[in-house]
């Protein structure tokens, strides 16, 4: 089915049977996020490092006036080469009240699915840990892997979003 043929289905469908995804591509990997955290999309430019992050926190940059942690999805899952040129795209999230810029390889689409489009996550067999998973997608010749984003960069694993502020505006 191509995206043609799958906007066009997906049209038959109501906005309360459906959502959107941004996908977008990880090594070889397709994945998608709910496209109601995404704030924004932009190129990669040079972030101040942090001492003691892990690898795959590549440091923080200044977003109009927000310190903005940059989290390289590539490092952190184990896919992909790491390169940092004009083509590095950074999706800017707000998860849990909070911007967050998480480094692809490209953005694909945005997607639309209902629930029964959605496969449950698999327990073992996918690189990445299954917690994050919303789901699987079969889209034309390949899956699409379907990232609790908001999960993923509230756990403990990530730091980035201090549990007690998180909890006290919920």
């Amino acid at each position: 089915m191509t995206n043609a043929q799958m906007s066009q289905d997906n049209q038959s469908y109501t906005d309360a049977d459906s959502r959107e995804f941004l996908s977008f591509v990880l090594g070889e990997e397709h994945y998608a996020l709910d496209i109601m955290s995404v704030k924004e999309i932009r190129g990669y430019e040079a972030v101040t490092k942090i001492a003691n992050a892990p690898p795959f926190i590549k440091g923080v940059i200044n977003l109009r006036g927000d310190i903005v942690p940059i989290v390289d999805l590539r490092l952190k899952f184990e896919v992909g080469e790491a390169t940092y040129n004009e083509f590095t795209i950074v999706i800017m999230l707000n998860v849990a009240q909070r911007i967050v810029g998480i480094v692809v390889d490209g953005v694909s689409d945005v997607i639309r699915l209902t629930d029964e489009q959605i496969r449950p996550p698999p327990e073992f067999g996918v690189a990445f840990d299954s917690r994050y998973l919303l789901g699987l997608v079969p889209i034309e010749d390949h899956m699409v892997i379907l990232v609790n984003i908001e999960s993923l960069i509230s756990s403990d694993e990530l730091g980035l979003v201090d549990k007690q502020i998180s909890a006290s505006q919920e």
